[in-house]
């Protein structure tokens, strides 16, 4: 899952929300030295890519995109179940999306000292750019893959991606139905993090 997933599916408190958004960014981190909550978090975030990318309805994803893109289509399902996610908000959250979205910005910002240096700059853009309330608009859908098709170190089809996804648009909206609440129930049976007792100090 991206960065709007993670973050539903962290604790509220700073330590989690950013523990569970710094599994991507581990590498040459001796996570052993950070506060056990964010540690945690950490673990949380393995825990829901294992489950994501094991998961029929996402693996069958592959097999509606062309031959260039397929090795990508975990990184495509993502980005775009994230999309979905903004859009359904209200039917997986009690809490508005606004407030959400606020909350979770507030917290990260707390959490920079944590933060290896890609992370805070990551963050600061996501926070500055509001990238979370961008998952509603498909447009940005395009921008997100074209934006991770940059980073990476090798030449990628990624740029390309959007027509094959907006063709297979309801298949990958009902793939997210299916399988989001399969997630959510996962995090909740795996309970990796324990109860939110609010922020680390």
């Amino acid at each position: 899952m991206n960065y709007l997933a993670h973050l539903y599916l962290a604790k509220t408190n700073r330590d989690s929300l950013t523990g569970n958004l710094m599994g991507d960014f581990c590498q040459g981190l001796d996570i052993k030295q950070l506060p056990l909550a964010v540690q945690l978090g950490i673990h949380n975030h393995r825990s829901i890519d294992r489950f994501t990318d094991s998961h029929p309805k996402v693996r069958a994803l592959k097999s509606c995109l062309p031959p260039q893109l397929q090795r990508f289509s975990g990184i495509i399902s993502d980005v775009v179940f994230d999309h979905f996610l903004a859009l359904q908000w209200q039917q997986f959250s009690d809490k508005n999306f606004l407030e959400f979205r606020q909350h979770s910005y507030q917290k990260l910002a707390q959490g920079y000292p944590l933060m290896p240096e890609k992370m805070q700059i990551m963050v600061e853009r996501m926070i500055s750019q509001d990238w979370l309330s961008g998952y509603q608009d498909f447009a940005n859908v395009d921008r997100a893959l074209q934006g991770i098709g940059r980073r990476m170190r090798f030449a990628n089809p990624l740029d390309a991606a959007i027509a094959p996804v907006q063709a297979r648009y309801e298949l990958y909206r009902a793939s997210f139905e299916c399988f989001f609440p399969q997630l959510i129930a996962h995090v909740q049976r795996q309970n990796i993090e324990g109860e939110d007792e609010g922020d680390e100090s």
